[in-house]
């Protein structure tokens, strides 16, 4: 186990990245369609293809998600992902024709100092197929692919990863771009919210401050509204159903709620895409799914504590500083 998503067989992750840019994408690639679908809990989301995943759509299986920055135009790193796809002969087959189906989610990270002045064609489309065509088993954390200029109210943002197995032998991972309006810390830290589900200090080994802050429960968020949105991509080896991946996305935002203060905010995109490689199947659909459900929350709750831990801050003049940068390695 490498305490990574891809501690799950069948998937890979790729990360592509600009940096004059401040922004990039990630790509989540399936070894064979996989089930997946969908839940969207933030007031400002910006999606593609997601109507698709819903249980009562026809396509059952998706080849990759995309994730990236950019705000609305980020949605192109899906295109990209897609055209890639298409090259190794991937796709929906509908007759001779086969179509790639990418979902894709976006975050905003347009003011962070970059430089976005990309002309007539954004970036995207050719971020996203750079990242399908890196694809790898292991993969980067912190500031790098779609979590390049993500940030927090304070402190970087970032991609993170956790995974764990349950007593059934299912696999559970998770992937988060933080970018949220809330904050991942406890007051002004160097507490994670999440440290309750922390495993062997893998995101500092701070534990929770003794004693607590009096004004911890204040809500500390951005300045400015539409900056923001956490995404997170649960994967587990369970064969599921895609109705069965729809419960798992809905208890897995359990682990937003305890990793992000506030969270799924009017000014949050948060989403979380639940998807089933179809490896082992589940002991049975009540019990398991609930065990299932229960450890993606967790896990999806500390990749998002590593996203903010593991990032570093841009080279831009008034970049918001890193966790590190605050509080040390």
């Amino acid at each position: 186990m490498r305490n990574l998503i891809t501690d799950v067989a069948g998937l890979k992750i790729g990360h592509a990245q600009d940096a004059r840019l401040g922004s990039g994408a990630t790509a989540v690639i399936f070894d064979e369609p996989a089930v997946g679908s969908i839940d969207l809990r933030g007031g400002g989301p910006g999606t593609r293809e997601t109507a698709l995943l819903d249980p009562a759509q026809t396509v059952e299986g998706i080849d990759a998600i995309a994730l990236s920055g950019g705000s609305a135009f980020g949605l192109d790193a899906a295109s990209g992902v897609q055209a890639w796809l298409k090259q190794q002969g991937r796709g929906f087959a509908v007759g001779a024709a086969r179509v790639p189906i990418v979902p894709a989610a976006i975050l905003f990270d347009l003011n962070n100092g970059g430089d976005k002045e990309w002309g007539r064609f954004p970036p995207y489309r050719e971020l996203g197929y750079a990242a399908a065509a890196g694809a790898a088993a292991t993969f980067a954390l912190g500031s790098v692919g779609a979590g390049t200029g993500a940030t927090t109210v304070n402190c970087k943002g970032g991609i993170g990863s956790a995974s764990a197995q349950n007593a059934d032998g299912a696999v559970v991972g998770a992937l988060a771009a933080v970018n949220a309006v809330g904050s991942v810390l406890i007051d002004r830290g160097p507490w994670f919210w999440a440290a309750p589900f922390e495993e062997n200090g893998e995101f500092g080994g701070r534990g929770l401050p003794d004693p607590f802050p009096a004004n911890a429960l204040d809500p500390r968020t951005k300045g400015s509204a539409r900056a923001s949105t956490t995404l997170v991509v649960v994967a587990t080896d369970a064969i599921l159903t895609k109705a069965q991946a729809k419960r798992l996305a809905v208890m897995a935002q359990s682990g937003l709620s305890r990793a992000i203060y506030p969270v799924h905010t009017p000014l949050d995109g948060d989403v979380v895409f639940a998807v089933s490689t179809g490896r082992k199947p589940l002991a049975d659909p009540l019990f398991a799914m609930t065990k299932l459900g229960a450890l993606a929350a967790n896990v999806a709750a500390r990749a998002i504590a590593r996203g903010v831990f593991e990032a570093a801050a841009l080279a831009f003049p008034g970049a918001i500083s890193s966790w590190k940068d605050q509080f040390g390695g």
